[in-house]
């Protein structure tokens, strides 16, 4: 499969021979460079090898037909790694070559080889570019943006996307679907294991460190890992957050529970489990994350 890169991860271009970056005129490969500055002629401008390169405003992004692009989406690339193709080159008043750069034509090529394409379920790369309450916005190609809401990036229970990925963390992600604009929605949970396959990580007698998700009047809920928690008795002078040791008592994959005991409630740390995959690659149609005994069926079908 054809796969392009998100920006930060392409190859960068500002100290390639000429000879070289003659050559990715005419490969098309995407590169990068970091640019410098918006200049009074509303081009981004890079430096590539010495010599200045330009990018016009039309060529900062790739848009949809009736869309504009806001200033604020050029304005925020100076000073970070940009993605483009170059395509072609031109002559400063002074003699002196540039190049001429397109981040849209990236795009176009991005999403007509390779995001288009992609099936519901398909397993890709991605890179978290921001964060909102309500999910983490990712890089899954040359700059476009996809949606990994905040119910898709766990079983277990998180207040905020931050409790689970940060801002420049590279995931794997599962294609969930395409919402009305044919934007892509992407899924982490159902790369992160089901309940037996975490669970076959513990055993009841061990003492893990855990993060308390939820402080309910009949428990707390503490997460020993992102597709999994337990519960353990009431105590209402924890909070969502907090990193806990916990001694864990039982293993009831019936009823897919576990039940734990806080030892420790004062490890004044803060903790973030990193994503452990069992999916790394290909594609999923169906995913059951509950037990075969269990009652309650939490799946998911692409």
């Amino acid at each position: 499969m054809l796969e392009y890169r998100a920006e930060g991860l392409c190859r960068n271009a500002s100290h390639l021979r000429p000879e070289e970056l003659e050559r990715c005129i005419t490969t098309g490969e995407v590169l990068q460079s970091t640019a410098l500055a918006f200049d009074t002629n509303r081009r981004l401008r890079f430096e590539l090898c010495g010599h200045r390169a330009y990018m016009p405003y039309e060529e900062c992004l790739d848009v949809g037909p009736g869309e504009t692009i806001k200033d604020i989406a050029v304005l925020t690339r100076v000073g970070r790694p940009t993605c483009f193709v170059i395509t072609g080159t031109t002559k400063e008043e002074n003699g002196d070559t540039a190049y001429l750069l397109s981040r849209a034509a990236a795009q176009r090529a991005c999403r007509e080889e390779y995001l288009d394409p992609l099936e519901n379920g398909q397993v890709i790369p991605c890179t978290v570019t921001h964060i909102e309450n309500f999910g983490a916005f990712c890089d899954v190609g040359c700059g476009i943006s996809a949606l990994l809401p905040i119910d898709c990036l766990s079983v277990s229970r998180i207040s905020t996307p931050a409790d689970r990925v940060e801002v420049g963390q590279q995931l794997l992600c599962a294609i969930k679907n395409r919402d009305e604009q044919g934007r892509i929605v992407l899924t982490l949970r159902e790369l992160l294991g089901t309940w037996s396959e975490n669970a076959a990580c513990f055993a009841a007698g061990e003492t893990v460190v855990g993060i308390v998700r939820s402080v309910e009047d009949y428990g707390v809920f503490v997460e020993i890992a992102p597709n999994l928690a337990g519960l353990a008795e009431p105590d209402p002078s924890l909070r969502p957050g907090r990193a806990v040791s916990v001694y864990i008592k039982s293993i009831l994959p019936d009823k897919m529970k576990i039940k734990l005991v806080i030892v420790n409630k004062n490890l004044n740390q803060t903790l973030r489990f990193e994503p452990h995959y069992f999916v790394t690659r290909g594609r999923i149609k169906r995913w059951i994350y509950s037990t075969p005994q269990s009652r309650k069926q939490i799946e998911t079908v692409f």
